[in-house]
């Protein structure tokens, strides 16, 4: 028998993933009420919920992770059955200049995470549980020419953000062996879509052509990514929730693996014709920029296992999906002035040079 939530806690839900879960799910789940804990960072946007917001099975709390309290009232109060755990410092770049905040966030507000929903479930106030962590691909490390990430591929971050999202699934495997609690664990390729926050490779193209700033790519831009649409994950997210064995580890790729000077080229060209511009015109703005530190040669996600055990695949193709992507940046320019203003403007001046 599928997993039937009444009462869903979601973590970090005003981002770009967890807000577009939260659309979906509660349209297609009328019968659960959805609580939404996010303490509101640069990349978290109540705008991104506005159409649900007056919603009566929705509510949004604005508290950190990392309060115990708050979490174990939340839990005990909503009656939560099911927590789907996105909220995470995310950015790379970021986790470089500042790591401390991605091992608080992602380590230890996993950790407290897991203890307020261990109690909580211990406790019987609820018939059935689950607890689903949200993890990426990165905590495989980097791959060569060839070859996928299975759910069998050792953990081997190469980065201060993926090593925080490996100590954090290494504690989530933890809590199921030592304490038998239903835990789930999803990772993912790299995601589009709308209400990405503009630090990200495509977002950031897009708003950049816009304004006819220049485009950094790092490198020598041969950098390979398999790109998945964000509502194909939580499509992905919602069926492991339901349908998976409490221990599971389930990827979810796009498979559809695309070099970053590649995909800039093609956002550029769309965007030429779009903006009425010449051909080529944009491409110009192209800049390549030293290299991050430690960036992943190749991410390739074998997804298979999804598909076989639950039947899982995505619905989007990518020319439907980046074409989508850019009509919406292009129409929803308001938001993206909204969301890149202030401390965004003075990150990008540090991690890039010049002026936005």
């Amino acid at each position: 028998m599928p997993f039937k939530p009444t009462s869903l806690l979601v973590t970090g839900g005003a981002g770009f993933i967890g807000s577009n879960f939260i659309h979906s799910f509660i349209a297609a789940n009328p019968g659960c009420d959805v609580t939404n804990l996010d303490c509101l960072t640069y990349a978290g946007n109540l705008k991104n919920l506005t159409a649900v917001e007056n919603n009566p099975r929705y509510r949004f709390i604005k508290g950190d992770i990392c309060d115990a309290s708050l979490v174990a009232t939340i839990l005990k109060e909503r009656s939560a059955d099911a927590v789907v755990h996105f909220a995470a410092e995310s950015h790379v770049d970021r986790s470089i200049t500042g790591p401390e905040i991605f091992v608080r966030t992602n380590v230890l507000g996993t950790q407290v995470l897991l203890e307020e929903s261990r109690r909580h479930w211990q406790s019987g106030a609820v018939p059935d549980f689950r607890y689903l962590q949200i993890s990426t691909d990165e905590v495989y490390g980097s791959l060569g020419e060839t070859g996928y990430f299975t759910e069998q591929t050792p953990l081997a971050a190469n980065s201060p953000y993926s090593a925080s999202k490996a100590g954090a699934d290494l504690l989530v495997r933890a809590y199921h062996e030592t304490y038998g609690m239903p835990t789930l664990n999803t990772r993912c390729s790299n995601n589009y879509g709308p209400y990405h926050f503009p630090e990200k490779l495509i977002p950031l193209m897009i708003h950049n052509i816009i304004t006819k700033k220049p485009l950094p790519v790092y490198g020598d831009g041969l950098n390979v990514r398999d790109w998945l649409h964000v509502r194909d994950h939580a499509a992905a997210v919602e069926t492991v929730l339901k349908h998976a064995a409490p221990g599971s580890v389930y990827n979810i790729g796009g498979n559809n693996e695309w070099k970053n000077i590649d995909i800039v080229h093609l956002v550029c060209d769309l965007l030429d014709a779009r903006l009425g511009r010449s051909a080529g015109e944009n491409r110009s703005l192209i800049a390549f920029v030293k290299d991050r530190p430690g960036h992943d040669r190749r991410y390739a996600i074998d997804a298979s296992r999804l598909k076989r055990d639950l039947g899982w695949g995505p619905a989007y193709t990518f020319e439907r999906g980046i074409a989508e992507t850019i009509d919406w940046y292009l129409a929803n320019q308001e938001w993206v002035a909204e969301v890149t203003s202030g401390a965004y403007r003075e990150y990008y001046t540090q991690q890039y040079g010049g002026k936005q």
